[in-house]
């Protein structure tokens, strides 16, 4: 019978190594605890120690500013696009309807597949 992958979520994760960091029980005790393997704490542990310096880093206040003011500015492109499509199709029903008729999407329209 296959074993099925937990997850753990990131609150969880950073509770455990906290604990750890703190030093009032052992590694091994906390993943006991928790039925972790010890080898996954510690690879935890590594992780958040590794990746700590990221929130006193100000840049990436910045990179985010950045990255909103572009996705900011795709989203307007993307409604102009949009307006200036739907004003073709208008313009198109318009003059659609002066060469064929009012009637001409019940005359011109695909008939649908029938078997």
């Amino acid at each position: 019978m296959p074993r099925t992958r937990r997850t753990f979520s990131p609150e969880f994760k950073a509770k455990l190594v906290l604990e750890v960091l703190k030093g009032e029980k052992e590694l091994n005790v906390i993943a006991t605890e928790n039925n972790i393997q010890p080898n996954l704490l510690r690879n935890w542990k590594k992780e958040f120690l590794d990746k700590a310096s990221i929130v006193f880093d100000d840049s990436r206040e910045d990179n985010l500013r950045e990255k909103l003011a572009s996705e900011r500015k795709e989203k307007d492109q993307y409604a102009k696009k949009v307006g200036q499509l739907t004003m073709q199709v208008d313009w198109l029903k318009k003059k659609s309807e002066e060469m064929l008729g009012p009637d001409y999407e019940s005359k011109y329209s695909p008939k649908p597949f029938e078997d």
